[in-house]
């Protein structure tokens, strides 16, 4: 029998889990590391915790497992979009990567703005320039660490930076290097007209492959730290968002996945490149060659979630503890006693700024609507229901681009907990299914390793074998009807508060 294994480079963990040609997961391990944040808005972390994590989450897996090394076929890797890793001429770390979520690149952002312009942005790479992507990275290392910038010979994202170390091998793929604001995503190729506009090097930047593609082959020392064969073929593998989307089966048409982690990710695949006009939306290339796919991001969403739980829920934190429970149940059963709408009391899920759809690092979550009615119920739903308001501000967009949508996949912790997926569906107004793996990204690279390995002829085929549909919930016109009244009031909150957020952020900085 063969098998190969997934792995992903998370922001908290790298996870690796060893799967069978019929899609049985046999094995996973997750190991975590820290997050730095030297200074507020600041995100970095070090590759070489990525590697280290990676070794053991690989062979930990391995032996688990115990799948003899010469029926493992393959390796696929996912990892956080945007992140920059800086390399010199010989290899090595210059600097800790700085992540997707940092923000301090917000001057690099204007500049790249004034210098290319809006037009040319969506022309060129069919993105804004946003604090996240990577090219207001590299901006931001020439201009506060010119000596770092001096000795820059390739800029690579985590997972292909992981790749590198295991296969010697420089390289990477079209759905990673789509993230990264310096990538032509229409034509599938580096943009050389962003980067000349700039003055960047295009040496820097390796070959951008197809994401199943085979992209190098373990050396002989990875091949024995890990206990696999030398020469074991590594494929480009895909970023997280795309990877999560191949994992849940979004490769067609009228499929839209609605991932709910620590961000949250509103994902809709396309036939062609669809760039929204006010590029509130990004464009970026999937992992099926010759699919793209429109994506909302909201940067807190379960994040929200665990900042009530660890600041004003904790008595449900610790009912949870005492009973044997996860607190997001308890939570869940909680919000439940409030009713749709939470009796007007709403949350703006904005505790790390906004992506989609205002694209502003300075607004900041708000309760609003609170009166003496109002119990630890209302307040807990009002978080959910505020999470989930945000997550449909990138369907609304969607929708206003005319992307069809059949239904929506649901994954994370909102696929897990029946309230949340009911209160999806109602607040979405569409059907809201789960799929038999919830494995996310490492199992869509498990996949691509698949493909890549043979072992299936294309993406399509590996997905119409192994995903199924697990559970199905519709919408229920009445609350469909309310939540559609609430989600109208909850659109009102941001422009009423914008100037406020700004006010208060210039406060804090002086």
């Amino acid at each position: 029998m063969s098998f190969v294994i997934g792995c992903d480079i998370g922001t908290s963990g790298t996870k690796a889990i060893v799967v069978s040609q019929s899609g049985k997961i046999l094995s996973k391990v997750t190991v975590e590391y820290p997050l730095s944040t030297p200074h507020p808005g600041w995100a970095e972390q070090d590759p070489e915790s990525w590697y280290g994590a990676a070794l053991k989450a690989l062979a930990g897996a391995l032996r688990k497992a115990r799948v003899p090394a010469r029926d493992v076929k393959a390796l696929g890797f996912s990892g956080q979009m945007h992140s920059s890793v800086f390399l010199d001429k010989a290899g090595k770390v210059l600097r800790p990567a700085l992540l997707w979520c940092d923000t301090r690149t917000r001057e690099e952002c204007r500049e790249i703005t004034r210098k290319v312009g809006e037009a040319n942005l969506g022309k060129w790479v069919s993105n804004p320039a946003l604090e996240g992507f990577t090219l207001p990275k590299i901006l931001w290392v020439k201009k506060h660490e010119p000596r770092i910038y001096s000795r820059i010979a390739q800029v690579l994202m985590p997972k292909d930076y992981l790749r590198y170390r295991l296969t010697g091998v420089l390289g990477t793929e079209v759905s990673d290097a789509a993230g990264t604001l310096y990538f032509d995503v229409k034509n599938r190729r580096w943009s050389k007209e962003i980067l000349s506009k700039l003055g960047i090097p295009l040496g820097w930047f390796p070959q951008a492959v197809e994401s199943q593609a085979v992209c190098g082959h373990l050396t002989a020392a990875a091949a024995k730290t890990l206990g696999l064969r030398e020469g074991t073929p590594v494929v480009g593998g895909g970023a997280d968002n795309t990877c999560g989307a191949v994992g849940n089966g979004i490769i067609k048409t009228g499929d839209v996945m609605a991932s709910l982690g620590t961000s949250g990710v509103f994902f809709a695949n396309t036939d062609r490149v669809k760039v929204d006009p006010a590029l509130r939306v990004h464009s970026f290339c999937h992992s099926v060659p010759e699919k793209w796919y429109l994506m909302g991001v909201m940067l807190s969403a379960g994040f929200s979630l665990r900042w009530y739980r660890d600041t004003l829920g904790l008595t449900e934190k610790e009912q949870a503890r005492k009973a044997g429970k996860d607190a997001y149940d308890v939570l869940g059963a909680e919000a439940q006693k409030a009713p749709v709408g939470s009796e007007g009391l709403l949350f703006l899920p904005y505790l790390m700024g906004e992506r989609t759809p205002h694209k502003d690092a300075q607004a900041r979550a708000a309760f609003v609507g609170a009166s003496a009615r109002h119990a630890r119920a209302h307040f807990a739903r009002a978080v959910f229901e505020g999470i989930t308001f945000g997550m449909r501000d990138s369907l609304e967009i969607f929708r206003e681009l005319k992307v069809p949508i059949r239904r929506v996949v649901a994954t994370g912790g909102g696929a897990v907990n029946p309230f949340w997926r009911q209160l999806q569906a109602d607040i979405y107004g569409e059907e809201v299914v789960t799929v038999n793996s919830q494995e996310g990204p490492a199992y869509g690279a498990a996949i691509l390793a698949m493909v890549g390995a043979g072992l299936y002829p294309t993406v399509p085929a590996a997905c119409s074998k192994l995903i199924r549909v697990a559970t199905r919930t519709s919408p229920r016109p009445r609350q469909v009807e309310a939540y559609d009244g609430w989600y109208g009031e909850f659109r009102k909150l941001y422009p009423a508060l914008k100037d406020s957020f700004r006010t208060i952020q210039g406060k804090l900085a002086g």
